[in-house]
């Protein structure tokens, strides 16, 4: 996609945001800064939130709101970690460090620079649920050490995955999905401001399609106008059939036949932090495509939705989806439960 992604160029000010209740608790943090934790389902607009209010808040917000994403850290070797260039001057001469101490130093880092402007900055660690407990207690006292100057931000979408030190230091803020009336606005709002035709069935159809999912509505969207400069109902579905996640889970399946654990859990990992599934809808989606596109025999399919029976409950109560997903293609690429699965897979848990 050419150009700058609608979801920066229109993302929204703290007054914009569409959720009184959102829009209010983070306008009492502008004057009296707390630290945060912003929960709800991805593509909620959890990180647009903060952004908004790092912007009303700070006079630098380019420099004064620090952002990292978890899997900066969680999913990368060490190496990675040093040569990023947001992190390479904390880590420098430093290529013996071990991967905890190394996320340490970083947050201490971010924390104890001086804010650029006022009296304090904002940290905001996203995906905070893939956090592991020994790393929490590193960052509880991070927050205990650096509370006067820095604001800590954390966003997630299973606040139960937090060590309770951390949950009564921070001010829940929480973030619904939005109503599909909520995200025709918005992309109402958005077309209009690029000048792009539309009409209400085009708006209907792709906040449909997003199923509560706004920064997927906005780049679907944005797809639709660059494809067939409009959004309109043909175009949108003309749009929305071709472009899809299809691809990346068939290839999660296929590499879970062949053996290919490393090659299936990365699949895994792009569509739940790239394309921001949640765990239950991925699952449907692995379904799905079993049953549609995959070469699996019938008798295949059904196994695999009675593995995922197993895992079902676990990603309804807040489990990591990740290891309960790959559980799943482990298992049912060699043939086993998986409970046995993780026992096997150590790795993964």
């Amino acid at each position: 996609m050419d150009g700058p992604l609608w979801t920066d160029t229109h993302a929204p000010a703290l007054a914009d945001l569409p959720q009184d209740d959102v829009r209010e608790r983070l306008s009492r943090a502008v004057d009296e800064p707390m630290n945060l934790v912003v929960q709800g389902p991805p593509g909620s607009g959890k990180t647009a939130a903060v952004r908004a209010l790092a912007a009303a808040a700070h006079g630098d917000p380019d420099n004064d709101l620090i952002e990292i994403n978890v899997a900066d850290f969680f999913g990368r070797t060490k190496k990675e970690i040093r040569e990023d260039p947001r992190f390479e001057s904390f880590l420098t001469g430093r290529s013996r460090m071990a991967k905890r101490d190394m996320i340490n130093r970083v947050l201490k880092e971010s924390a104890a620079n001086a804010p650029m402007s006022g009296s304090y900055k904002t940290v905001l660690l996203d995906n905070a649920e893939a956090i592991r407990e020994d790393f929490q207690q590193a960052l509880r006292r991070v927050m205990e050490q650096y509370h006067r100057t820095t604001q800590f931000v954390i966003a997630t979408r299973q606040p139960a995955k937090l060590i309770p030190p951390i949950r009564s230091r921070c001010f829940p803020v929480p973030v619904r999905a939005p109503t599909t009336d909520e995200t025709i606005d918005v992309l109402a709002d958005i077309c209009e401001a690029e000048g792009v035709p539309h009409d209400d069935d085009g708006l209907e159809f792709v906040a449909s399609a997003a199923a509560g999912d706004l920064r997927k509505a906005i780049l679907s969207a944005q797809t639709t106008a660059v494809e067939h400069d409009e959004v309109t109902m043909t175009a949108a579905y003309e749009t929305l059939g071709e472009v899809g996640t299809d691809d990346a889970v068939l290839a999660a399946l296929s590499a879970a036949q062949a053996g290919e654990l490393t090659e299936a859990r990365s699949a895994l990992d792009d569509l739940l932090h790239d394309d921001g599934y949640g765990g239950g809808d991925l699952l449907r989606e692995i379904l799905r495509v079993a049953r549609s596109k995959s070469d699996a025999s019938p008798e295949a399919v059904a196994r695999l939705h009675a593995l995922a029976g197993e895992v079902d409950l676990d990603l309804v109560e807040g489990s990591d989806d990740r290891i309960h997903l790959t559980h799943l293609l482990a298992a049912w690429g060699a043939g086993r439960s998986t409970t046995e699965a993780a026992v096997r897979d150590p790795a993964d848990a």
